[in-house]
């Protein structure tokens, strides 16, 4: 397992907005995260070494098989790094993804380690389909 460090970062909110802002050091990879949520959607950024936008992805629930449909907003095709990642976030979420990823390509360990790291924040702040039903629960009391 790879030694790593973290960094809380910064985190604000509105009535309708919530914005998290995170760093995660891991051997020489600075990656930078930075998630707003809006009103049925989420738009996430990714960042690796810089603070480039990279490719941007657009990830949405599809019925009726519940799976996830992305395309490519700017940069990289549906395979490209971030595809993967933006299609998984959909279906552990259920909610509108819009995720720009600048992650090098052909790098599956940082892409994984990314993913991971992302999953974990979401999960924290109560994203995940079980998560946004507790919240809801919360929330009508």
């Amino acid at each position: 397992m790879a030694e790593s460090s973290s960094s809380n970062g910064t985190q604000s909110s509105d009535a309708n907005v919530q914005l998290t802002c995170f760093t995660e050091e891991s051997h020489d990879v600075t990656l930078h995260f930075q998630i707003i949520s809006l009103t049925k959607q989420i738009y996430i950024w990714i960042g690796c070494n810089s603070a480039k936008l990279g490719h941007l992805y657009a990830g949405a629930a599809t019925r009726p098989n519940n799976t996830a449909s992305v395309t490519s907003l700017l940069g990289g095709g549906a395979d490209s790094t971030g595809a993967g990642i933006a299609r998984r976030l959909v279906l552990r979420t259920g909610l509108n993804i819009i995720l720009a990823c600048n992650i090098p390509k052909n790098s599956p360990m940082l892409e994984a380690l990314a993913e991971r790291l992302l999953i974990q924040k979401l999960n924290s702040l109560g994203y995940s389909k079980d998560g946004q039903k507790r919240l809801s629960a919360v929330n009508a009391t």
